[in-house]
């Protein structure tokens, strides 16, 4: 796990100076100034910030604020672009613009140089590539900014893919998540409009989903659950993995020979059937979501492959979103008391899938609900479509200061996108009409015998332990009171926020006690009489005088 401690010490960041400038620099360059004086960085680095604007100039005037913001996280490279990518997801962090111009962000960088792929294969398997292949390309397939993949063939005939992590990300990206963590600080603590949002804990979850992406073993692990997922399943296929060839930086699978869901002239040319890849890639979608709660978070067009009898394959599993049984149960729930017009129970859901930021007032967001329901709910599903749905859903909550939990809006991203790649395919696709027996089946599933029977198993289980364990720990209570040894803590909210003005107190203080030790000397050297004497004034009270008068004027402007 990457180290995203909170950098609210002068110590830390000094550590990735560097890094910190450029950063800056950048931000800087594309206008941005008045977000790095807002957040008052200058005052925590301490170092000149006056040496980061100086030579820059404001250039891109033409551009509009998202397109800005788009070409400087590109610039500052792989952190920053995924970034940028999490961020298109979250329309309750950033406006609509900026949402559409971030999802623009691709993730391509120049190949990294052979003879690194090949120390990385020393490294993590103790094998020359020539060794494992019956023929391995220097040249890449593709290369983006965590990753490269090389086109392979093994001995027993097998085309393969290669993907080997550049060199030396991990560190690169374990910089840029603590000076990330510690301008999310910054923002809670001086842009009042950004705590409500904890970017804190937005940094942390963008710190875990980097943490998957860049550990080939975890997308590895990835690709042999999705797969067992689907045994025996016609319309889907795995690539096949080759787990003995694997290593934390090196992924090795089955080359995936098809035509890109997004290619839709070359699929029509080969004769594929574009509604039936349409309904089946929307099925498959929904039955990860809410079957097996263990979904593709990022099916867009170039990680889909259509294969022969239209079979469709999933690519690239290092983003994958996780849901429990529990929480597919909420979202049922919610849909069956929104489809049934139950306006309290549909604020009751909605309060169960959602963090609150801030008191919520049920009774507004009850009636803000029942009118994005009305807009919705009596109208054909031809024109219904779930992304437009889900985008007005987050900016409503985000309005009475709730959140969806992560996962939720990976799942609502898949959902969007997978829509987009269907109506691509079939302008008549109807998602919400292919996620109704999927409703059905997790409805019913709840009052299943088996079901109830684990339920009540689960409930009697957690009681006996409960009642079980309860005298002891009252026997330790008791024994923590007699003793004299129980403590109880103390939480104090806010203090933090006092931590810069502290600062700045002890340095005025110290700053006086100098002074002050200044004069002082002065005083004596001049009443010793010391020379060399200017006017029959010792020259170095006098020099004294002066350093105490600057200073003491420096004091008096101190802030």
């Amino acid at each position: 796990m990457f180290s995203i401690k909170r950098l609210s010490f002068i110590g830390r960041t000094y550590r990735h100076l560097n890094r910190y400038h450029q950063i800056l620099r950048v931000l800087f360059k594309y206008g941005f100034g008045d977000l790095v004086g807002r957040l008052r960085i200058a005052e925590c680095l301490e170092c000149g910030l006056h040496m980061v604007r100086r030579g820059l100039k404001r250039r891109f005037t033409r551009l509009s604020r998202p397109e800005r913001l788009r070409l400087a996280f590109a610039e500052l490279g792989p952190t920053f672009i995924k970034l940028g990518q999490l961020l298109s997801t979250r329309p309750d962090l950033i406006p609509a613009d900026f949402l559409h111009e971030l999802a623009k962000l691709q993730d391509t960088a120049p190949p990294f140089p052979f003879a690194a792929a090949r120390e990385i294969f020393v490294t993590e398997l103790g094998r020359q590539p020539e060794d494992i292949f019956a023929y391995f390309s220097e040249e890449p397939l593709a290369a983006a900014s965590m990753a490269q993949v090389h086109r392979a063939r093994l001995h027993n005939g097998d085309e393969a893919a290669v993907k080997i992590l550049r060199p030396g990300i991990e560190r690169i990206i374990a910089v840029d998540l603590e000076i990330l963590a510690h301008i999310a600080w910054l923002m809670e603590q001086h842009i009042e409009e950004a705590r409500g949002h904890n970017p804190v804990a937005v940094v942390h979850e963008f710190a875990r989903s980097l943490e998957q992406e860049i550990d080939c073993s975890q997308e590895l692990a990835n690709i042999e659950r999705f797969a067992h997922c689907f045994v025996g399943e016609a319309t889907v296929r795995v690539p096949t993995v080759y787990p003995e060839l694997c290593g934390e930086r090196i992924l090795v699978m089955e080359h995936v020979s098809g035509i890109k869901a997004g290619d839709i002239a070359a699929l029509r040319g080969s004769g594929y059937d574009l509604s039936l890849i349409a309904e089946r890639g929307a099925k498959l979608v929904m039955e990860q979501i809410f079957v097996h709660g263990f979904f593709h978070a990022d099916p867009h067009p170039g990680n889909i492959f259509i294969l022969p009898d239209n079979v469709v394959c999933f690519v690239d599993f290092g983003q994958m979103g996780r849901l429990s049984r529990q929480e597919r149960e909420n979202i049922t729930n919610l849909i069956v008391h929104v489809v049934s017009g139950n306006e309290r129970e549909i604020v009751t859901g909605v309060l169960r899938v959602t963090n609150q930021l801030g008191e919520v007032n049920r009774e507004a967001l009850g009636r803000d609900l029942t009118g994005l329901i009305d807009r919705y709910l009596y109208r054909p599903l031809a024109g219904m479509k779930a992304g437009k749905i889900f985008q007005e859903l987050i900016g409503l909550i985000a309005r009475h200061r709730l959140s969806f939990k992560p996962e939720f809006y990976l799942m609502m991203k898949a959902l969007s996108t997978v829509e987009g790649v269907g109506l691509m395919l079939d302008p008549n696709l109807q998602l919400i009409r292919q996620a109704k027996p999927f409703m059905r089946r997790i409805s019913i599933n709840r009052f299943a015998p088996n079901r109830l029977a684990e339920d009540m198993t689960y409930i009697g289980l957690a009681y006996a332990r409960f009642f079980r364990e309860l005298p002891e720990e009252a026997r330790l209570i008791l024994r923590q009171i007699r003793t004299g040894t129980m403590r109880i803590e103390f939480e104090h909210k806010g203090m933090l926020q006092l931590a810069p003005d502290l600062h700045r107190i002890a340095n005025r203080i110290a700053f006086a006690i100098v002074l002050a030790a200044l004069i002082v000397g002065s005083s004596l050297i001049v009443l010793s009489g010391i020379p060399p004497r200017w006017h029959n004034i010792p020259v170095l009270g006098l020099l004294g005088f002066a350093v105490s008068a600057v200073m003491g004027l420096k004091l008096f402007f101190l802030k």
